[in-house]
C-alpha cells in the first residue's frame, strides 16, 4: 500500500541519508574507490534479490545513486523502508 507524503516524511526522520522526491525516497553513497562500491553494491543486490524488491539504482567511480519505490504501488511503501534499512546496514558495514 502507497504510503502517505506526511507518513514518509515522519519515516524518514529515521533515514538521515534519504530524502523523498520524484514519488521515490532517494540516497547517495560516497565510498574510497570504485572496488568498495562495487562491493556494497553486490551484497546489495544479494539483499534485493532476498526481498523481491529492486532499486533504480547507478553508480559512477566510487558514487551509488540509490531510488526506491514500489512500481506496483505507484510510489513509497514499506518495502522501500525495509530495503532502504537493509542498504543502511550493508554501506555501514563497508564504510
Amino acid at each position: 500500500m502507497k504510503l502517505d507524503e506526511g507518513t514518509i516524511e515522519k519515516k524518514l526522520l529515521h533515514f538521515p541519508d534519504w530524502d523523498y522526491y520524484d514519488n521515490a525516497i532517494h540516497a547517495e553513497f560516497e565510498f574510497d574507490n570504485f572496488k568498495d562500491c562495487f562491493s556494497a553494491m553486490s551484497r546489495i543486490a544479494f539483499e534485493c534479490e532476498a526481498q523481491n524488491h529492486h532499486p533504480n539504482w547507478s553508480n559512477t567511480y566510487n558514487v551509488l545513486k540509490i531510488a526506491l519505490s514500489t512500481h506496483s504501488a505507484g510510489g513509497v511503501t514499506e518495502k522501500d523502508f525495509k530495503l532502504a534499512e537493509a542498504i543502511e546496514a550493508i554501506v555501514e558495514v563497508e564504510e
